[in-house]
């Protein structure tokens, strides 16, 4: 009973039948008539121009997309516990020619303009230090955590101050509208630059890069060929993308990974390390009851030497949530 993650899920038949569909001849690399199609689809999600480039891992998507925004010499802040510095081996200083991270602190993995400020403020204007140039943030964030609009909207202010660019991760971005039940464009706020995820929430092997400055997506354009991530059948890449968000299947998916997190938080409240507002749940346990669950069948990731961290996905099967539900209360 599998609860690792949710790129451990399986990918939904609706992205099967478009690929099957997109199997025919057509303009290479993203030329053909479904990837000419993302700018106008996302466009209309989003109630504003987008430009947008599939790439086929959530690591290229988010540094090609930070390319954009941060010169060679300069920085991204972010949280510390952020998967671009927890998670994606170096990936931004390769992607982005030595650019640094700057680490900011936040409960449950969430930066804050106050946080921020006390990475940023110290820094001196001058050739001998690295001077941000963007902040990337993650929704939701890697503790399963929401930021809800008026928090993305009190960062983009401290970034539009400060001259900054404004990046969102957004592997688990369905998940995160999903909760807040509100549009995609009130959950991404005053961004530059989102990593919407796929493969988490019932893609195959596609993640959308959208820019909201055309002129970015132009040069990314370059950088996307020379990263080695310009498929040369991207119309496969694009067929996911537009079967996940036509008919809103984005997020059908996630309210059901949604849900799942939901009643398997309700079984152990009190071992709960952060809010579960998303499809992830860490909680409190020894060893030994890491070892009971996993005899029942279940499989999930240690967090550490006292903690556990479960994953729910758009495939959950309400047996294995109940019967996993049963044994956290039974613990």
């Amino acid at each position: 009973m599998q609860f690792t993650s949710d790129n451990a899920a399986a990918v939904h038949p609706a992205v099967w039948k478009a690929m099957m569909a997109a199997d025919a001849a057509d303009a290479p690399y993203d030329g053909d008539r479904l990837s000419r199609h993302l700018d106008e689809t996302f466009s209309a999600l989003f109630g504003r121009e987008c430009a947008v480039l599939w790439v086929a891992t959530g690591t290229a998507a988010n540094c090609l997309a930070l390319s954009a925004l941060v010169a060679p010499h300069g920085a991204v802040v972010c949280h510390r516990e952020a998967h671009i510095e927890m998670d994606e081996a170096g990936a931004p200083g390769f992607y982005l020619h030595g650019a640094k991270l700057l680490l900011a602190d936040g409960d449950d993995a969430k930066v804050t303009p106050r946080t921020l400020a006390a990475v940023v403020d110290p820094i001196r204007d001058d050739v001998h230090q690295v001077q941000p140039h963007a902040i990337s943030i993650t929704q939701a964030s890697e503790y399963g955590c929401v930021y809800r609009p008026e928090e993305v909207a009190a960062i983009a202010a401290f970034a539009r101050g400060r001259g900054l660019g404004f990046h969102m991760d957004g592997a688990r971005f369905a998940n995160a509208v999903a909760h807040l039940g509100c549009s995609a464009s009130e959950a991404a706020g005053d961004i530059d630059a989102l990593s919407f995820g796929f493969v988490k929430n019932g893609g195959l092997g596609a993640e959308a890069i959208v820019f909201f400055d055309g002129e970015a997506a132009k040069a990314v354009r370059y950088r996307r060929k020379r990263a080695g991530h310009l498929q040369s059948k991207g119309r496969f890449l694009a067929a996911q993308i537009l079967a996940m968000i036509e008919g809103d299947l984005w997020l059908e998916n996630a309210r059901v990974a949604n849900a799942a997190a939901a009643v398997l938080a309700a079984a152990a409240p009190e071992r709960l390390l952060h809010p579960v507002e998303a499809n992830e749940v860490f909680f409190a346990c020894t060893a030994a009851e890491r070892e009971a669950l996993r005899a029942q069948g279940f499989a999930f990731y240690d967090w550490g030497a006292d903690a556990a961290r479960l994953v729910t996905a758009w495939d959950a099967r309400d047996e294995h949530v109940s019967a996993l539900s049963r044994a956290l209360a039974g613990l």
